[in-house]
């Protein structure tokens, strides 16, 4: 097997309990984000998609639904702990690791795709994480946003490699002279950071031995310890297509979000 999509998928959500489980327009989360995967992978020879949980009411779930499904421990603080103990776990141990969090129905294979396509023409890569190009428009909400939640939303800037400089919280780059900006370029230069990984599996392997980073700690970024470690951050970019309206939209952390999800698709329709 060249590449694995390691979906973690936790019962015991402290603010959402069995939010895997919950129904998004009829369906499961946690089997929208498989239909998902299911669709990145078959577009690559060699890659395979597989849940990794702690809770034997996702796997009956998941024998149910005939989804390829792995017990790991409970004592995995992160997802990217769980990911590292199923690549382990696995009969033929991938080359390339995909981590798909399984809260996170609404995002489109082809960010997936985009990330395991990456690895595919240049298996150098350390890490893969998508990255979109915001308007001017998307990029005033954003900055709206974080008045008052201030911890939402990641930006990145790179090099023209796409290898990441620095990942923030806080909107990077500052623009100098914006107005004559605005007038000269359709797009602002702010990239947003997408939440979904692909490793070299010899890199994440090293990264679940790296202790917590000094920024890491401060931003609350787990990509910064890679960077202040050396370790190189491969930008892709990629963008929504038809589906603009889900952009401001990430993972589901609460009963709320299930609505905010529901809409989403109403007005866009599903990918």
């Amino acid at each position: 097997m060249k590449t694995l999509i390691g979906i973690p998928a936790r019962y015991g959500s402290t603010r959402f309990p069995g939010k895997p489980l919950a129904k998004i327009a009829g369906k499961e989360m946690l089997l929208r984000v498989w239909e998902n995967a299911l669709k990145a992978a078959s577009q690559f020879k060699g890659c395979e998609a597989c849940v990794a949980t702690d809770d034997q009411r996702i796997v009956d779930f998941c024998r149910q639904h005939n989804i390829n499904v792995m017990m790991t421990s409970e004592n995995c603080l992160t997802g990217t702990d769980r990911i590292v103990e199923l690549a382990h776990k696995m009969p033929e141990k991938p080359e390339f690791v995909v981590n798909l969090q399984g809260d996170n129905p609404l995002c489109p294979t082809w960010f997936v795709e985009a990330v395991i396509a990456e690895y595919y023409k240049d298996n150098n890569v350390e890490t893969v994480t998508p990255v979109v190009n915001l308007s001017w428009e998307e990029l005033d909400n954003l900055r709206e946003h974080k008045k008052t939640t201030p911890f939402s939303g990641t930006t990145a800037v790179f090099d023209k490699h796409g290898d990441a400089f620095w990942f923030s919280k806080n909107i990077i780059p500052a623009i100098r002279k914006e107005e004559k900006v605005r007038a000269a370029e359709v797009s602002s230069p702010v990239y947003r950071q997408i939440g979904l990984y692909g490793y070299r599996m010899d890199i994440l392997d090293r990264i679940s031995r790296l202790p917590e980073g000094t920024y890491e700690k401060l931003e609350g970024l787990e990509q910064l310890r890679w960077i202040e470690n050396g370790l190189r951050v491969r930008c892709v970019k990629v963008d929504y297509r038809g589906f603009k309206k889900m952009s401001s939209l990430s993972g589901v952390d609460s009963p709320e979000d299930v609505t905010r999800v529901e809409a989403a698709l109403a007005e866009c329709g599903e990918f």
